[in-house]
């Protein structure tokens, strides 16, 4: 085949390298994903869609003081000038910024069905109406003094705003959050007054202060559902100080007292962006599936508050113990990213801290107030230049009016004969014969003196540095008041402005019992063969049938416990395993083989297994006769692979795992030979191969129990029959540890055991 550079070109055909062109072409993409849709502006903090959304209102003149438009009116202007996409994505977006529950500070005054925290849509947007906020019109302040700059639309018939001028810190105040092409943003949204404290410390005091540093007025995010916010302040200092991190939140709840000594647990508050009916949902589906053991019943009984009621399962259940259980199964608690990711100056995607968002919003505010000064003063300008004809007109008015009514150009008479400027000439002849009677020069000084001075004050703001700072500090100091944390009392929240998120820590309930809390509690009898088989058989029982194991198999302990329990297995490696009783297989057929549920190693066998009880000691032996004592709190294995508590090698192997509970220590090794000594003489261990507890010149230990000496040895025979030995009776086997012994009293089990 010929090669394809000799062929001629076809007619609107080239040839292109693929992997070129689809580079190309994605990274366009993905850029204008990236500046166009999903990231917020630093300066206003409002993606494109919003702001074209607020720039049409205003063309609408929508201001809060004017009545409704149908949101199907302003939504058609967005599209037919700025917004070429579907009417659905653009209604979407306003109705997010119509709810109160979505936005902190909303941008809509929305009249209609917006939806609500449920999870039901708003209505059709030919329904609903729409106007603007007092929020939205601080966004705009400023457009028509030339604050920011215009871009053509889309189709170039109309311009629209690159940035509004955003006398608000909407950014941090709403929030954001949005999927770009290889990155995202998630900002939560906080409290404006404490904004504001952040800013002036920033402007007045330390500009270069740290994010941690202003975390002293930032508490933290808050968010228009309230709840609860459960985060240390190291974390809260160290996600504004990265711009990356997450807040740890909860529903606030209360209990309620009710008849009988039985009381419910009403929530009042439920975590940002859970939808209420979701969240019920769940929790009657884990109630159904007998995952709550402690709670009863679930209700609804919101109406425009929330309260959502938890029944408990009876009185005595611990409220918070329950609220822990709910707090790690559900929505109750839920954790809201961090990633302070915008687009510094509208133009390149950035990961910025508290300190330097903050900073952002205040510099644009004073690139808005030059503009803005200098758009003022362009106007002063050209007003005293105008002044100066018609006060100039007036002193001479009579010869100003046979010029305009003789003249062929009185234009350029008029010019000449006064020497006006062209703007004043053109002034005078545009004024209509009533302005006459107003043209007192009195009037006309004292307006050219007042514009004078503010002129003055403007040259002198646009000069010092320190004066455009100190009028940023009075608009933030205004806003600041114009939405107070506090009513005029200093007690009651203001509406709007008050702190909804509470900053608290969560309570210190015991983990043991939350674990404990979604097993539900019941008496079981754990069985396990010496082939290492375990199941379970509900309830407490001494009856074991022999035909529940394999041929070849027999029973090798039984032990009585519940489903919360835990258990630990010692194995002839000296490694311990935690099972949990809720684990086991149940009691039907054969269960199951333990080394399906932990891994224990080749050629190792179980020793032993029994209730893990906190606090309390063990004494752990080696077949030759080495142990120590251990506490069964460091016994407890987080994985299947267990824990290494007594160090062994072959043919060594752990033999015994005893109760510690005594001041004296009885030991017989298989050379029938019995030694008490001083449990004292013991050392306590975590892991390790131990001391020696009695010597012996052939084989190993046989048996070892603990006892007080004022209670004197006890032993059990083949027969039953119980043997107790006081201790001034055992005189002759009293010693030192590591000593040989001597051959036990007389009436020992002949199997060299304490128990027969």
């Amino acid at each position: 085949m010929a090669d394809t550079d000799t062929l001629p070109p076809a007619d609107d055909q080239r040839v292109v390298d693929l992997k070129q062109a689809l580079e190309e072409r994605y990274l366009s993409y993905a850029l204008s994903t990236i500046t166009q849709r999903a990231l917020p502006d630093v300066r206003d903090g409002l993606k494109p869609v919003h702001r074209r959304i607020i720039h049409a209102m205003r063309l609408l003149k929508l201001d809060p003081g004017q009545g409704y438009k149908k949101s199907a009116r302003i939504v058609g202007d967005v599209i037919g000038k700025f917004h070429p996409h579907g009417d659905q994505s653009i209604y979407d977006a306003l109705v997010r910024l119509a709810q109160d529950f979505a936005l902190r500070y909303p941008l809509v005054d929305g009249q209609g069905n917006f939806g609500n925290i449920d999870g039901d849509g708003a209505a059709a947007m030919r329904y609903t109406e729409s106007r603007m906020t007092d929020v939205a019109t601080r966004l705009l302040e400023g457009m028509n003094e030339n604050a920011i700059d215009f871009k053509p639309t889309y189709d170039g018939e109309d311009e629209e705003p690159i940035v509004l001028p955003s006398n608000f810190p909407n950014l941090l105040a709403n929030g954001s959050t949005g999927i770009a092409v290889g990155m995202a943003t998630s900002i939560p949204p906080h409290n404006v007054a404490e904004l504001c404290d952040a800013a002036l410390h920033l402007i007045n005091v330390n500009p270069e202060a740290s994010a941690e540093e202003l975390t002293q007025f930032v508490k933290g995010p808050d968010f228009p559902t309230g709840g609860i916010m459960v985060e240390s302040a190291a974390s809260i200092a160290q996600s504004y100080t990265t711009g990356r991190g997450s807040f740890r939140l909860r529903a606030k709840w209360e209990i309620e007292e009710s008849a009988r000594g039985v009381y419910l647990i009403v929530v009042t508050e439920i975590p940002y962006a859970v939808q209420k009916s979701r969240l019920v949902e769940k929790i009657a589906e884990l109630l159904l599936a007998k995952k709550l053991p402690l709670l009863k019943d679930v209700r609804d009984e919101s109406s425009d508050d929330i309260r959502l009621v938890l029944e408990p399962r009876a009185r005595t259940v611990d409220a918070v113990i329950l609220m822990e259980q709910l707090f790690k199964t559900t929505d109750l608690e839920t954790r809201f990213p961090l990633n302070l990711n915008v687009l510094d100056k509208g133009a390149v995607p950035k990961v910025m801290s508290l300190a330097q968002a903050l900073k952002a919003w205040l510099e644009h505010r004073k690139e808005v107030l030059v503009r803005r000064s200098q758009h003022r003063l362009e106007q002063i300008a050209h007003r005293l230049e105008v002044l100066g004809g018609y006060i100039i007109a007036y002193l001479n008015l009579d010869e100003v009016i046979r010029i305009i009514r003789e003249e062929d150009d009185a234009k350029a008479v008029l010019m000449s004969t006064f020497e006006l400027t062209d703007v004043q000439a053109e002034a005078i002849l545009n004024m209509r014969l009533r302005s006459l009677r107003k043209l007192e020069e009195l009037e006309l000084r004292k307006e050219h003196a007042a514009l004078t001075e503010e002129q003055g004050h403007l040259n002198a703001l646009l000069a010092s540095d320190k004066r455009q700072w100190g009028s940023i500090s009075k608009e933030v100091e205004a806003l600041k008041k114009a939405y107070p944390l506090f009513e005029a009392d200093g007690v009651t929240p203001h509406a709007l402005g008050g702190r909804r998120t509470v900053l608290g820590s969560a309570p210190n309930a015991d983990l043991a019992e939350v674990t404990e809390a979604f097993i539900e509690r019941e008496a079981i009898t754990v069985i396990l063969s010496e082939k290492g088989w375990i199941r379970a058989l509900k309830g407490h029982t001494d009856e074991i049938d022999e035909k529940g194991f394999k041929a070849g198999d027999r029973l090798k302990l039984t032990l009585k416990c519940e489903t919360t329990d835990k258990l630990l297995m010692l194995t002839t490696g000296g490694k311990v395993y935690t099972i949990g009783g809720d684990k086991l297989p149940g009691g039907r057929g054969q269960g199951e083989p333990v080394r399906i549920m932990v891994d224990i190693e080749e050629g190792q066998d179980i020793v032993d297994i029994f209730l893990y009880r906190p606090g309390q000691k063990r004494i752990v032996a080696s077949s030759s006769g080495y142990g120590f004592i251990v506490g069964e709190d460091e016994m407890i294995a987080n994985t299947r692979k267990g824990k290494q508590i007594l160090n062994v090698s072959a043919p060594d192997e752990a033999s015994l795992l005893v109760p510690c509970n005594g001041d004296r220590v009885a030991v017989i090794g298989q050379n029938r030979k019995m030694l008490v000594f001083p449990l004292s003489q013991l050392a306590e261990m975590s892991r390790g191969k131990g001391v020696r507890l009695q010597r012996y010149k052939d084989g190993g230990i046989s048996d070892l129990k603990t006892f007080y000496a004022a209670d004197g040895l006890t032993w059990t025979d083949s027969s039953g029959r119980t043997y107790t030995k006081p201790m001034e009776e055992l005189s002759d086997w009293v010693g030192d540890r590591a000593t040989a012994g001597r051959q036990p009293p007389t009436g020992f089990p002949r199997n060299n055991k304490f128990v027969g």
